[in-house]
């Protein structure tokens, strides 16, 4: 009786061993399965978010005119290598700006037609540099009114807007949208103290092709406004003017506001930059003074020039790198 009474009670565990087993492993089964596809689920999204990160990060490159701060001699070694004199010449500049002028970094500019103003207007606003003092004075919202109406300029209608080669009766209007825009951008930033905060609006401002655009043409009106002004001060003898304009003025191409317009104003942004005297008048008109490193002038008295060459002690100073007059970098100190 006893060995009967075990051998059931075995058999009945038996069975009771089995149907658990069959359970468990059904259960472990699922549990294994269930992590195999959370796994492959993980992964998936890890894969997803790496590339939606390194999507939005070159968008943002790419649509960022201004990027941010590298190092200068890292950057003279990527640009140029090699051992031909051109490639020399570049290095010994940079290190010059290393050692001797204590430039660490700089921020690269978009190359495009304009680079010059991107690199000027980037420097204003991230530093928080006001309005000029004339400007305080006048609104200017209504200077492509007074060009047009007061002083009768009805030539304007042939500005042309960079790259969209726009001339028409239309001009008036989209200038004052221009001129919206720059006045709306530079009142906003300018009262922004905090620095970090300044830097985040100027990065959304120099991410956006189309306002950067307008900011652009109301500067490039501005200097034309600035010459109509100087050209009517000579024809009526007043006061005596800056020498930059009888330089402008002794030019073939730029003998009057028209053909200063046509000749060089209307071709900024699409297929020429600002040159010498155009980078002169724009430090005049928004009275800055603007220190230009030319390294292709290394060793020479032009390595550095100043923009206008004559300047106020109390204008703020920004600085500009070029490797060849046609496109700039931010040199950072």
């Amino acid at each position: 009786e006893v060995r009967s009474w075990t051998t059931a009670t075995k058999r009945s565990l038996c069975l009771m061993w089995q149907k658990v087993k069959v359970q468990l492993m059904l259960r472990m089964s699922f549990l294994v399965t269930i992590f195999w596809y959370c796994r492959r689920l993980y992964s998936f999204l890890a894969q997803l978010l790496k590339w939606w990160s390194n999507y939005l990060q070159r968008k943002l490159i790419r649509n960022l005119s201004v990027l941010t701060e590298v190092d200068l001699l890292g950057y003279s070694a990527r640009e140029w290598k090699g051992e031909t004199k051109p490639a020399k010449h570049m290095r010994e500049a940079y290190e010059e700006l290393f050692w001797s002028y204590h430039i660490k970094y700089l921020r690269q500019v978009r190359r495009d037609n304009y680079c010059v103003l991107r690199a000027v207007l980037f420097q204003i606003f991230s530093q928080g540099i006001p309005f000029p003092s004339w400007m305080k004075e006048r609104d200017i919202l209504k200077l492509p009114e007074k060009l047009l109406y007061s002083q009768g300029c009805n030539w304007i209608q042939q500005y042309s807007f960079g790259p969209e080669r726009y001339m028409g009766p239309n001009a008036f209007g989209k200038l004052r949208k221009c001129m919206e825009t720059l006045k709306t951008n530079w009142t906003e930033i300018s009262a922004t103290k905090d620095h970090e905060e300044r830097g985040n609006l100027c990065n959304t401002l120099f991410s956006d092709e189309s306002k950067e655009h307008k900011l652009y043409e109301a500067i490039k009106f501005i200097m034309l406004y600035e010459v109509v002004e100087a050209y009517e001060q000579i024809k009526n003898r007043e006061e005596p003017i800056h020498n930059l304009f009888s330089l402008l003025f002794a030019r073939d191409s730029s003998s009057d506001p028209l053909s200063f317009m046509m000749n060089h104003l209307n071709s900024i942004g699409d297929s020429i930059c600002l040159d010498q005297v155009e980078l002169s008048l724009l430090g005049y008109l928004l009275e800055v003074k603007i220190r230009v490193y030319r390294l292709h002038r290394f060793n020479t008295e032009e390595f550095q020039v100043n923009y206008p060459d004559e300047y106020r002690r109390e204008w703020n100073e920004i600085s500009l790198l070029t490797e060849d007059d046609r496109y700039y970098h931010i040199p950072l100190f």
